[in-house]
């Protein structure tokens, strides 16, 4: 069958199992939007506000199923516009697929109208990315771009399309749906060493990381953690790795981390690392981590092994594979004297306790919330002091019900990925909360969610400062307020009811169920504007470059 480059595209797209794009048309890519318009039967469209909104919005999409998120955007501005949600994407290893019109390709390298090289620009923040200058190329570029996305350690990939392509003509070949690339096998010999070694702890530690979601290893995880009897921390990537009600869980390590998890760390005879990176917000003071422990490493990109961290014995493999080579091998153990030295700690010296009074304590709204949306909710969070107090404090019981940028750290996020999550999730509540801050980066998204229909609930910590710089201004600055006092003039209840949507207030603790039980009935998206004490700092806290010794556990 003969088609052209766009109707080429599409069908490859449709044959990769694809059924959502988000994007926003112009000039190059006009053909490509003209075969949607062939196809609008076959595969979704969702037309966001601003080309940013649409890449974290197929961020959002991913990260909430574990399929791939596709998103398009014409060239020029319209490409480089992609470039932060591409980034965002790849710091947290994201399957996505990023789709951009370019000039012809006899005006490329001739500085064109709306043309910039947006493969030289992303070639730091993609797996990889290409540019397809023959329409007899294209359909297999596609399936390649997901076969990159998928295998191995996942995360972004560009394609770029000069517009002469998409309208040249060829024979289209359909190929079958992308096959995620096998890994080499684990090493045996460095597998048995492991395997010796968790046998000989008497203190041992998991930390895991995002690694284990994307595996779809939580089940393997548990079993392991159970049969070993070894506690579990993670970073805020596997926050959702484990049910906040598992008695061997510790909570977050690091930064933000828990009292005993961050304790644990101290006092472990060994770590093990499974799908986790030991960044700076979990290491700290990488020369005093784990500095007791010896550490085992087990990841699926080779090129973490040792990078932040020393490792003793490493693995290069997928989590779930390891965890379940483990189970068949290792016997049942016991660590009674150390699981009842961390449960004892964990109860002398736990998270702060929200405050007494009227204000809303934001830790109290995060436990009160979830009572109200049940379990089976998505939690999508911007970047700030909002975003680790429900990272922890919110009771997540359910993988990939919190959906968060953790290595970028990219406010303006949400408002885009709760869009992609509630499109991907109909029939599962979503709920964004975010801060004052963050909301104005991407708030023109809640026209998308009007128009597309989604009863989005937006909860902004309304503090009128930026809380999390302010809050490092507080401890480290000398209350040295420089610029984080933004106290917008915004009207949040008249701002929702402007897009078309609903806008409802929490001036006290008092309010929280009525309006959050009304947020969630409604059948429009709704902004609630929280209101909270701008001095509240998130606690505990470890100081930049420090280690877990220097602890702040506030008040």
């Amino acid at each position: 069958m003969k088609m052209n480059g766009s109707q080429i595209l599409i069908q490859a797209l449709i044959d990769q199992g694809v059924d959502t794009i988000f994007g926003y048309p112009g000039g190059s890519v006009l053909n490509i939007y003209d075969a949607l318009y062939e196809r609008q039967e076959d595969i979704r469209h969702v037309l966001t506000s601003h080309e940013q909104g649409a890449a974290h919005a197929a961020d959002g999409y991913a990260r909430s199923t574990g399929k791939t998120g596709v998103c398009l955007a014409t060239s020029g501005p319209g490409a480089t516009n992609l470039v932060t949600g591409i980034a965002t994407a790849y710091m947290d290893s994201v399957p996505v697929v990023a789709i951009t019109g370019n000039v012809s390709t006899d005006l490329l390298g001739r500085d064109s109208f709306q043309e910039v090289n947006i493969a030289g620009i992303t070639m730091p923040i993609t797996k990889h990315n290409f540019i397809v200058q023959r329409v007899e190329d294209l359909a297999a570029t596609v399936r390649k771009a997901f076969i990159i996305a998928n295998s191995g350690r996942k995360g972004p990939v560009l394609i770029d399309i000069p517009k002469d392509v998409t309208a040249a003509v060829t024979e289209y070949v359909r190929l079958p749906k992308f096959r995620i690339r096998k890994l080499p096998k684990v090493d045996e010999t460095e597998f048995a060493n492991a395997m010796e070694v968790i046998k000989e702890a008497k203190r041992p530690l998991i930390y895991a990381g995002g690694g284990i979601i994307s595996a779809n290893a939580m089940r393997e995880l548990m079993r392991f953690s159970k049969q070993m009897d070894i506690p579990i921390c993670t970073s805020i990537m596997g926050r959702t790795a484990v049910p906040y009600d598992y008695d061997l869980y510790l909570g977050l390590v690091g930064m933000h981390g828990t009292p005993v998890a961050n304790y644990a760390t101290l006092n472990a005879d060994l770590i093990i690392a499974i799908g986790a990176r030991f960044s700076d917000r979990v290491a700290g003071n990488r020369e005093e981590f784990g500095k007791n422990a010896k550490i085992i490493h087990f990841d699926i990109d080779a090129s973490e092994i040792s990078k932040n961290v020393h490792s003793d014995i490493s693995i290069v493999g997928d989590a779930r594979y390891i965890l379940k080579h483990m189970l068949e091998v290792m016997p049942t153990t016991k660590h009674t004297e150390w699981t009842k030295t961390l449960k004892d700690f964990r109860t002398k010296l736990g998270l702060p306790k929200p405050k007494a009074g009227d204000m809303v304590d934001p830790r109290d709204l995060a436990l009160t919330l979830h009572t109200i949306v049940g379990e089976d909710a998505i939690i999508v969070t911007d970047v700030g002091q909002h975003q680790m107090i429900m990272a922890q404090y919110y009771q997540f019981s359910r993988p990939r019900s919190f959906v968060s940028s953790c290595g970028l750290g990219t406010m303006g996020f949400g408002m885009g990925a709760a869009i992609g999550a509630k499109i991907a999730n109909p029939n599962r509540p979503v709920i964004l909360v975010t801060g004052d801050g963050s909301f104005h980066m991407n708030m023109n998204e809640m026209a998308t969610a009007v128009s597309e229909h989604l009863p989005i609930v937006v909860l902004i910590f309304n503090n009128h400062v930026l809380g999390m710089v302010r809050q490092w201004q507080t401890l480290f600055y000398e209350h040295r307020y420089s610029q984080t006092t933004i106290d917008r003039q915004t009207d949040y209840v008249k701002l929702a009811e402007a897009f078309g949507g609903k806008g409802l207030r929490i001036r006290t603790r008092h309010d929280i169920v009525s309006v959050m039980q009304e947020a969630m009935n409604s059948d429009v998206p709704c902004i609630v504007d929280c209101w909270i004490d701008k001095d509240d700092c998130v606690y505990p806290i470890i100081p930049p470059g420090k280690s877990a010794k220097d602890i702040i556990i506030g008040n």
